[in-house]
C-alpha cells in the first residue's frame, strides 16, 4: 500500500494494491446493457432519420449516405444564454448568478449500435474539429469564461441516452480544479506539465508515445485505469495542433479500445486553457469501474490498481 499526491493539486490517493484484481475482474457486465443490436431506433432522437426530434441543428459533417456527425443545442441544458452572467455575493457566503452559458450535444455517428471505441481515426479527428470550432465560436461570447468538451459513456458515467454522443458546455466561471491546475502549473515561471511529460514518457506509467503526443497513467490516479494524453509541445488550445488531429485520435482510440475489453463506462474531458491564462492542453480519460464512498467524498481517493499495472494493461498486458 502507498499514499501518493497528485503532481500539482493538493489531492491524495491511497494506492491499495492489497485489494488489487486482474483486469478481467473489472469487466462490467451491466454497462450499456440497454444498447440495441439494430442500427436504427425509431424512438432515438440521435439516429439518422430522426433529426426532427432534436433542437435546430447548428452544424453537421456529411458522408456518402448523409450526415456522419451533427451538433445542436442540448434539449435539456444545464446552462443557457439567459439572464445575468456576473456572479454576485450576498452576506459574504451566498454567491449566485443565472446558470448562464451554452450547452450543446455532438452526435458522433448515425448508427445506434456503435460507440466511439468502434469508430476510426477519421471520425475521432472530425469530433476534435467540432470541439475546436465550437469552442472558438462559443468563446465569442465575452461572458463565457470556460468551454469544456466532454463525453460520458455508460450509465455509471452519467449517460442518459445510449446512442454515442459528446457534449460541449460554455460556462460563466472557470471550474475549480482547472483553475488550480492552471495556477499551480505556472507557479515557478515555466510549465510544470512540460516537466512532468519529460519524466513520464520514460516511466513505467507510459502507455504509448508518438511524434507529437505521449499517453500515460497519472502517478496518483483517482480512477482505476485512468489515462492522460498530452501534446509534447506546449500548446493551450486545440487549434494549435489541428494538423496533428489524426495522430491524437490514434492515442484516444488506442486507450478506448482497451477499455472496450473491460466494457468500461468512462468520462473524457478535453482540458484546454482558460482564456488569457496558460494551461497545457491535455485529455483526461476516467474509467468508472468503482463506486466512490466516504473516503472519496472527503477529498481523498482509493485506487486498487497501481498506475504502473494499468499502463502495463494498456501496453498489451493480458486481460487475465
Amino acid at each position: 500500500m502507498e499514499l501518493r499526491k497528485d503532481y500539482l493539486l493538493d489531492r491524495f490517493v491511497f494506492i491499495a494494491t492489497n485489494r488489487s484484481r486482474r483486469p478481467k475482474d473489472f469487466v462490467n457486465p451491466k454497462s450499456n446493457e440497454t444498447i440495441e443490436e439494430k442500427e436504427y431506433n425509431e424512438n432515438c432522437p440521435f439516429c439518422r432519420g430522426n433529426e426532427g426530434m432534436t433542437p435546430p441543428e447548428i452544424g453537421r459533417i456529411n458522408g456518402n449516405d448523409g450526415w456522419e456527425l451533427r451538433w445542436f443545442e442540448n434539449k435539456f441544458p444545464i446552462t443557457k444564454e439567459d439572464g445575468e452572467a456576473d456572479i454576485n455575493t450576498d452576506d459574504n457566503f451566498f454567491a449566485y448568478s443565472n446558470a448562464f452559458g451554452i450547452h450543446e450535444v455532438v452526435v458522433e455517428m448515425p448508427k445506434h449500435n456503435m460507440q466511439l471505441w468502434d469508430s476510426d481515426i477519421w471520425r475521432v479527428s472530425n469530433l476534435l474539429r467540432v470541439f475546436m470550432s465550437e469552442s472558438r465560436r462559443v468563446y465569442q461570447n465575452d461572458k463565457i469564461r470556460y468551454v469544456l468538451p466532454f463525453k460520458n459513456h455508460g450509465k455509471e458515467a452519467g449517460t442518459s441516452l445510449a446512442h454515442s454522443h459528446s457534449q460541449i458546455i460554455g460556462m460563466n466561471h472557470i471550474p475549480k480544479e482547472i483553475y488550480e491546475k492552471t495556477i499551480k502549473s505556472n507557479r515557478y515561471g515555466s510549465c510544470e506539465y512540460c516537466r512532468i511529460i519529460s519524466i513520464e514518457r520514460n516511466s513505467a506509467r507510459r502507455i504509448i508515445e508518438t511524434g507529437n503526443f505521449v499517453s500515460f497513467t497519472p502517478y496518483a490516479s483517482i480512477n482505476n485505469y485512468e489515462a492522460l494524453i498530452f501534446p509534447k509541445k506546449h500548446v493551450r488550445f486545440l487549434e494549435e495542433i489541428e494538423q496533428n488531429f489524426d495522430e491524437l485520435s490514434e492515442h484516444i482510440l488506442f486507450i478506448l479500445k482497451k477499455l472496450k475489453l473491460l466494457n468500461s463506462p468512462y468520462n473524457i474531458e478535453l482540458i484546454q486553457s482558460p482564456k488569457n491564462l496558460n494551461l497545457h492542453l491535455h485529455i483526461e480519460i476516467h474509467p468508472r469501474l468503482s463506486i466512490w464512498g466516504g473516503v472519496e467524498l472527503s477529498g481523498s481517493y482509493v485506487n486498487v490498481v497501481a498506475p504502473e499495472d494499468a499502463a502495463l494493461f494498456y501496453r498489451g498486458g493480458s486481460i487475465d
